[in-house]
């Protein structure tokens, strides 16, 4: 189903981006008519909002604060349909996502995968380490890291990706502007709303804007008694200023973000607690994958801590102190605090505008990105939608749409793909073994273990499977787990079946590459299908 919406906007001078001042409110568009000659304005490609309607051009001014993956990219999309765009951004476009965690953290991960894949597997493979490296019978590290290279890397290609975002954003048109945004008030007469942005050095300026967007995504919740120092109490933003390995790393939080850097830092060679207050790792992804994981990190020599919840976290001297609800205390030379997030929603004037909020601080948005106040939409980890940046972008390009009166599909998380960048990667899509087990959709289930597939033999790899969930009458694919090295690319022939609504015998009888670990994804659409004709229900 697909829905469009139309505005009401303000009439422009055609052809002009300038900027005029008016008794110190800045306005992004002069607000007067002219003729025009026919044709879009001078550098808006594709539709124009400039749209010409008898000689006036109409042009909508969109003022987006935040400037993550849901900011630029409505962004690009508003510039490219012709809006007069203005992005309010503060730390640098990207956002969070790009600057203190998504990129950085897979980059880092990145260096303890190859870590990872070598001490695993070098052995095997018949690889010869020449050189004074300890005889492979004794408990010695064949490679080392050197932390401090690998930071100035994550932070290197971290800017580099900011500022090219930044550079695709400028040449679509859309004007970058430093500094914290916030909502003036209720709505105009007209249907415009002022935004004021505080520049660094406490200057003001107002915009004026048709609708205005929200992506202020979140940042790291902290305990009470376990502030993070930058120092031996870091959150995970702060990680990258690290010079050293710590010898003795602390995780207290075993969701993804926790498993993610307990995982990393163990493959670069630190030991590594990880404190979980529930009763595995990642309680909220599927049960199988979770166990999978959790016996892997074991078998490194990963101390997890199952059922027990971190109370207060204290410097002692060169140590940490980790007091657990039960009056436990472990130590070691660091401690990571991965507690969840929290959304940069406050201070913004928005339940004054109209903006309604959870409890939780979540902004509240429908499937189209709207919310509760006429003309402002949300988009990003500040809605609490889903925190991922695919979603995040997903939302604010839907926000634009639909606010431009371009179709639109409202947004469907049953096909959303997700990954846990662990090793081995956890990759899910569609409906959830939770969601079987609970009655939510009725589902056939079939799981392989990789330890069939022969490209898996060949790499030396033991852990993970490939598991698909399809309607037991129509045969159409709902939902997919893999777990496995590069989880994140397997997943997507999957995913591709989840939003087309494609069979399990279409997969079937899709040619694989042999041998290939995606010959599983095959394999098991296979078993699925054969196990019907067969009579199983």
């Amino acid at each position: 189903m697909r829905s469009a919406a139309g505005h009401q906007p303000r009439v422009e001078v055609a052809g002009v981006r300038g900027v005029e001042r008016h008794g110190g409110e800045r306005t992004a568009a002069a607000p007067r008519t002219t003729p025009v000659t026919g044709g879009p304005r001078p550098g808006a490609p594709g539709r124009s909002h400039g749209q010409v309607c008898g000689t006036m051009e109409y042009v909508t001014r969109i003022v987006i604060i935040g400037g993550g993956p849901g900011g630029y990219e409505a962004a690009l999309v508003a510039a490219q349909l012709g809006a007069e765009v203005t992005v309010v951004d503060r730390d640098g476009l990207g956002g969070a996502s790009v600057l203190t965690d998504c990129v950085p953290s897979k980059t880092l991960i990145a260096t303890a995968e190859v870590m990872t894949t070598f001490d695993s597997s070098y052995e095997e493979l018949g690889i010869i380490v020449a050189d004074d490296t300890p005889h492979v019978e004794q408990a010695a590290r064949v490679v080392g890291v050197d932390l401090g290279k690998v930071n100035r890397r994550v932070k290197r290609l971290a800017l580099a990706q900011s500022h090219d975002i930044t550079a695709s954003v400028t040449r679509a048109g859309a004007r970058v502007l430093r500094g914290r945004g916030r909502l003036e008030g209720m709505q105009a007469l007209d249907g415009s709303r002022k935004v004021v942005v505080q520049a660094a050095d406490g200057t003001e300026e107002t915009l004026t804007a048709d609708a205005v967007l929200i992506a202020t995504g979140g940042h790291p919740r902290e305990l009470v008694d376990a502030r993070p120092d930058g120092e031996r109490i870091l959150n995970w933003t702060q990680v990258y200023d690290l010079d050293e390995l710590p010898e003795e790393l602390i995780v207290v939080g075993s969701g993804v973000t926790g498993a993610e850097f307990a995982g990393a830092y163990q493959a670069l060679g630190s030991k590594v607690t990880l404190v979980s207050s529930r009763d595995r790792v990642l309680p909220g992804e599927d049960p199988d994958a979770a166990v999978v994981l959790e016996d892997v990190f074991r078998r490194r020599g990963m101390n997890v801590m199952a059922r027990s919840r971190a109370q207060s976290a204290k410097r002692a001297g060169d140590r940490v102190e980790v007091t657990l609800a039960d009056g436990r205390v472990i130590t070691g030379s660091h401690c990571l605090m991965a507690v969840g997030a929290v959304p940069n929603s406050a201070g913004m004037g928005l339940e004054e505008a109209g903006v309604r909020l959870r409890e939780s601080g979540h902004i509240w948005t429908d499937r189209v990105s709207r919310t509760s106040a006429p003309g402002v939409y949300a988009a990003g980890d500040v809605t609490g939608v889903f925190a991922l940046a695919s979603v995040a972008a997903m939302q604010g390009r839907i926000a634009m749409y639909h606010f431009l009166g371009d179709a639109v599909a409202p947004l469907n998380l049953k096909t959303v793909s997700s990954n846990v960048f662990t090793d081995p990667e956890i990759a899910t899509v569609g409906y959830t073994q939770a969601d079987v087990d609970a009655g939510k959709i009725d589902a056939r289930v079939v799981k392989l273990p990789l330890l069939r597939n022969p490209r898996a033999k060949m790499q030396g790899i033991r852990d993970g499977f490939v598991k698909i969930f399809c309607r037991p009458g129509t045969e159409i694919v709902v939902g997919g787990v893999v777990v496995a090295p590069r989880a994140s690319e397997l997943i997507h022939p999957i995913s591709l079946a989840v939003d087309n609504n494609l069979t399990v015998e279409q997969i079937a009888n899709a040619f694989t590459v042999y041998p290939s670990l995606s010959g599983s994804i095959a394999e098991v659409a296979r078993q699925l299908h054969t196990r019907k004709m067969g009579g199983e229900a």
